[in-house]
């Protein structure tokens, strides 16, 4: 038996070793994170996205943002790195073009050119007819969402300073590693194409995300979504850090259910907001960074995965929520976002292989107060 003993005392010598000391990409740091509020008031446990049907997408994976085109047609970046084309109904697929990296965010320009904000290759301008070229020298580590202001300056998220899509493993593995960190690097950049001036609007962000225009175009609403939390900044801040009480920033949802993601407007002015993916153990490790080093050494499939649910939200710019729609059932359990367009809300995702929409659910009269009708004046109308 002592051979046996030693050598399982070897084994655990080894195991802690490895447990403790193998090097991981991560340098954690301990924040205060609130108790998670789960499903309860506004956002009390449903089913309205259940039993969404779905656009298949013929082999693409992963229609992360979804966008309704001056032209009547669909626009979502998928994993390939293609951007698809297609009718409201999902007919008429093509690939308008490809961008070689990962397209997230989009926007439509004022001269028709579509804005895209890519994970991998930076800042990106596709001219009508799908020639693709970069903007400047804008090429930010892991961009990820883009708005369009007056006078065509671009807004855009930058998730993460630390790690990118590129070398982290795709934009999933990347954004999971820059919440583990928590070392809040995260940015809001200015690019103006005119001038091709880069400028630094806000940082302190822990993986910056969607971001949305006011209807009055003078701030920016942006997720955060490693703190759970919705921003509204002012458009004209500078190099502002979040991390710092200030005039010019306030936190419009704070401690949300899960990790907010991608922000978009309907045409009626309602914001919409996505949740990719809900909150998990790692609140319980917030103010223990060595434990999150060692999640890291631990094979992921013996990792402990929260419920999947599918989850979007729609709220006013005074921080009403105005709807709450959940599948529980966990069918894109990677929901980012969702577009109204036309009599559809399209339900954005970023690991499946199909576009979910359900009918578009009618607010309440009375739910509309407060919410600042028609389009912000720097975004394009939708159909």
């Amino acid at each position: 038996m002592r051979p046996i003993l030693r050598l399982a005392a070897a084994g655990s010598v080894i195991l802690a070793s490895y447990l403790g000391l193998w090097p991981v990409p991560i340098d954690p740091v301990g924040w205060d994170a609130p108790s998670a509020p789960g499903y309860t008031g506004e956002h009390a446990a449903n089913s309205k996205l259940a039993g969404a049907q779905r656009i298949e997408l013929h082999g693409e994976v992963g229609p992360e943002h979804v966008l309704a085109g001056p032209d009547g047609k669909l626009y979502t970046g998928v994993r390939s790195g293609n951007i698809l084309r297609m009718n409201p109904d999902g007919s008429g697929q093509e690939v308008f073009a490809a961008t070689g990296g990962r397209p997230l965010g989009m926007a439509f320009a004022a001269d028709g050119s579509l804005v895209v904000a890519d994970g991998v290759k930076g800042l990106l301008s596709v001219a009508p007819g799908g020639q693709v070229s970069a903007l400047g020298d804008a090429q930010a580590r892991f961009l990820n969402a883009v708005a369009i202001g007056a006078g065509g300056k671009i807004y855009v998220t930058e998730s993460s300073t630390r790690f990118t899509p590129a070398r982290h493993g795709g934009t999933v593995e990347a954004a999971m590693l820059d919440v583990m960190e928590q070392s809040a690097t995260g940015r809001v950049l200015e690019y103006d194409p005119a001038t091709k001036a880069l400028r630094e609007v806000a940082t302190g962000f822990s993986l910056a995300n969607g971001i949305a225009l006011s209807a009055d175009g003078a701030s920016l609403f942006v997720s955060e979504s490693g703190r759970y939390r919705v921003w509204k900044i002012a458009i004209d801040a500078d190099q502002l850090d979040v991390g710092k009480q200030s005039a010019q920033a306030r936190i419009v949802f704070d401690n949300l259910p899960g990790y907010p993601d991608n922000l978009t407007r309907a045409p009626d002015g309602t914001l919409w907001l996505g949740f990719g993916g809900q909150r998990n153990d790692l609140d319980q490790m917030a103010r223990r960074p060595f434990l999150r080093r060692v999640v890291l050494r631990i094979p992921r499939f013996l990792w402990a995965a929260p419920k999947a649910v599918g989850h979007v939200m729609a709220f006013s710019e005074d921080g009403k929520v105005l709807d709450d729609l959940q599948d529980p059932a966990g069918a894109s359990p990677l929901t980012t976002g969702a577009t109204v367009s036309a009599a559809r809300l399209y339900i954005h995702n970023a690991d499946g292989g199909a576009l979910g929409w359900i009918a578009h659910p009618p607010l309440a009269a009375d739910a509309l107060t407060g919410v600042l009708s028609g389009n912000p004046r720097s975004e394009a109308a939708a159909p």
